[in-house]
């Protein structure tokens, strides 16, 4: 590199280059253009050299740089391997130390009984009055008989929503409720705390929460709708909670349900008869109904709270499961007034139940996946008796991915690979969705109507995208008929599965073809008028006879199989450039047309066709007429009889064989342009 040059790299390369500043002071010191572009050159050399210099250092490091990739994967592998290992001895060394903190639970309990007497209810509802005591507003919670304290300890609430701490608080639990009291930041002699709420233990649900530093050491109290999470001081106490709360709950269960059982029966009082006929009978159940039905089973007492703890931890097919179960046990049962209250608690959940699925469907979720990740929701959904809900939101869900598909398809330059892309994608999608429909909704007959016309609605957002890239594009018709040809290949593949779309993408794309046929015509009645205004009426001379073997392999493609007896010695071909362009380009166009050919388009096809060999066929007799010139005007006839003895037919052979019915519209117009022979002195050509 020149001094110059290096002179220029260092300026470019120095961290207080100035790019704006750079070029007012060149524009200020050069004398015109030339200084410019000659700057400009140096420039570009520069910028090539860099760009050389880059790609002989990207050879010389290629084999580095595929050695570190390799390396680069093998030490994933084995990271993900140790952690593997990692997880396993974490799992290992918990399971230990829990087995090993059971065992020392119990030595201890053993030896706390052995050195004392086991407490007395008395002692227990002393202890709680005591506490109490130091509660602001919690004096009559000591009115019920019986009650006394179990557990309490300090927490630190935190907000559910954002997981910031809300407030310490002081949590007592008794054997039949849940005692939450705040801290009191002015204490008055012995009341330390302030009487915020109290739950029962059959209304809410205790839910453990994962770890997540640096929240960690929580767990969650479920009141539908509502939750609060607390804190505890470590894991220790954590799991202390826990596993106290479940016991308390489970015997506040156990005893109830001996409570019940021990309970006399109570003999039946005999109604009093009325004698008025007018009186209307109140109570059609039997005296013994409430008898009959027996709701003091463990599962059935423990299944609101079940169902709370299933729908907290996601587990939908527990919680209908559970569901079916209680329907098949109260089938045969009469109403009453107990099964009516569980009813109501069981519906309030089966709500929840439905909002929790009706959000894992909404399109606001991840997409990813496809159809397989809807199956879980809409299952459950379907077996809660929600089969047109389910039916919908799988549908809107699906018709949301179909469109993030197709938006985040990345335009290629080449139109066509675009197209197969965009085919790949959104038949593809269409394919699995229809599938996974009639996997989920096998028993739902009424729901396949639903399908297709998401399945219409799917295609008009195929077909704007296809149409925006194909035809607002102005691509060439040649373009347009191969992506045509593409989209209905695909949608052919949904016949498999009984969904023929075929009509309803013809339909859509009607109009566009239409416009574009029109287009294409105007383009070569266009050419064809400025080559005829150009005319010398001159025999072709194609130079070499390598063009003429070319020519000739064109024609012969065309179907103009009788193109030899045109052609002469010494590349000569005894026609006119303008009819052998204006027969390649027609041809091409039919070809074309054929290609985007449905019944809709049958009449625009052919009037298409008729306008362009009309303008050609009127050329040639309007020179016929004009020219006086005898050797001319024969070279003009067999040019006329080239067109109709020749390529005519071959137009209405082709456009026959591709719509499978004969044009009588083109055989008309033939039969109108035959050409008679010519007499030097007359102007009649066409008849």
């Amino acid at each position: 590199m020149s001094e110059t040059g290096n002179r220029l790299r260092k300026l470019l390369e120095s961290p207080n280059f100035d790019p704006q500043n750079y070029v007012k002071q060149l524009s200020q010191q050069s004398d015109g253009d030339r200084d410019l572009q000659e700057h400009r050159q140096k420039i570009q050399n520069l910028a090539d050299e860099t760009a050389q210099n880059l790609k002989k250092n990207v050879y010389k490091n290629y084999r580095q740089f595929i050695e570190t990739a390799k390396e680069i994967s093998y030490l994933e592998s084995e990271m993900y391997q140790l952690s593997h290992i990692l997880t396993e001895q974490k799992s290992i060394m918990e399971s230990i130390t829990q087995a090993l903190l059971s065992t020392d639970k119990d030595e201890t309990s053993k030896e706390m009984q052995a050195a004392f007497p086991k407490e007395t209810e008395e002692l227990k509802q002393r202890t709680l009055t005591s506490l109490l005591e130091k509660v602001e507003g919690g004096k009559n919670i000591m009115d019920t008989p019986g009650r006394h304290l179990v557990y309490n300890g300090d927490l630190v609430e935190f907000d559910v929503d954002n997981m910031s701490p809300i407030q310490k608080v002081h949590a007592f639990l008794m054997n039949d409720c849940l005692l939450i009291a705040t801290w009191l930041p002015n204490r008055r002699g012995t009341v330390k705390y302030k009487y915020n709420a109290l739950y029962d233990l059959e209304s809410f649900a205790v839910v453990n929460v994962k770890d997540n530093p640096p929240m960690k050491d929580m767990f969650k109290i479920l009141m539908f709708p509502d939750s609060r999470i607390f804190q505890a001081e470590n894991s220790k106490i954590k799991k202390e909670w826990l596993e106290i709360l479940d016991e308390t709950k489970k015997n506040k269960v156990t005893k109830d349900r001996h409570k019940k059982e021990e309970e006399p029966p109570t003999s039946p009082v005999r109604a009093e008869v009325s004698t008025n006929p007018f009186d209307e009978d109140d109570d059609d159940e039997p005296a013994d109904a409430e008898e009959r039905v027996n709701l003091s089973l463990e599962w059935i007492q423990e299944l609101p709270e079940d169902l709370d703890v299933c729908i907290a931890q996601r587990d939908f097919e527990g919680a209908v499961d559970l569901l079916d179960k209680l329907n098949e046990y109260l089938k045969d049962q009469p109403v009453t007034q107990k099964v009516k209250e569980l009813r109501s608690k069981v519906d309030e959940r089966v709500r929840q139940l439905t909002e929790v699925l009706v959000f894992e469907l909404s399109p606001d979720r991840s997409l990813r996946g496809g159809p397989k990740a809807t199956r879980r929701a809409v299952s459950q959904l379907i077996r809660l008796g929600q089969s047109t809900k389910a039916c919908e939101l799988f549908l809107k869900n699906r018709a949301a991915a179909v469109q993030t598909a197709i938006r985040q398809l990345r335009i290629e330059g080449a139109t066509l690979l675009y197209i197969h892309k965009l085919c790949n994608i959104f038949f593809t999608s269409l394919l699995e969705t229809a599938k996974e429909f009639e996997m989920d909704f096998a028993g739902n007959t009424g729901c396949y109507s639903a399908f297709v016309v998401w399945s219409k609605s799917a295609m008009r957002m195929f077909v704007d995208a296809f149409s925006k890239q194909v035809f607002d594009s102005k691509e060439s018709l040649s373009t347009a008929a191969e992506c045509v040809k593409v989209a209905k290949e695909h949608c052919q593949q949904l016949t498999e599965i009984g969904l023929d779309l075929t009509f309803t993408l013809q339909s859509l794309l009607v109009k566009d073809i239409k416009a574009a046929l029109q287009s294409y015509k105007d383009i070569i009645i266009e050419a064809t008028k400025h080559r005829n205004s150009e005319e010398m009426w001159r025999r072709m001379n194609l130079m070499t006879p390598e063009a003429l073997a070319k020519l000739k392999d064109e024609m012969r493609s065309c179907g103009m199989g009788s193109f030899e007896q045109y052609t002469g010695d010494d590349c000569w071909v005894n026609l006119s450039y303008t009819i052998v362009a204006f027969t390649k380009q027609m041809m091409s166009f039919l070809e074309e047309g054929l290609k985007l050919y449905f019944p809709e388009l049958h009449m625009v096809l052919l009037e298409s066709l008729r306008e362009i060999i009309l303008v050609a066929v009127q050329h040639v007799d309007y020179s016929l007429r004009c020219e006086q010139d005898p050797e001319k005007k024969a070279f003009i006839m067999q040019n006329a009889t080239f067109l109709h003895d020749t390529v005519l037919p071959v137009v209405e052979r082709r456009f026959e064989e591709g719509v499978g019915k004969p044009a009588k519209q083109l055989q008309d117009l033939r039969k109108s342009t035959r050409p008679v022979r010519i007499n030097p002195e007359s102007t009649t050509s066409v008849v």
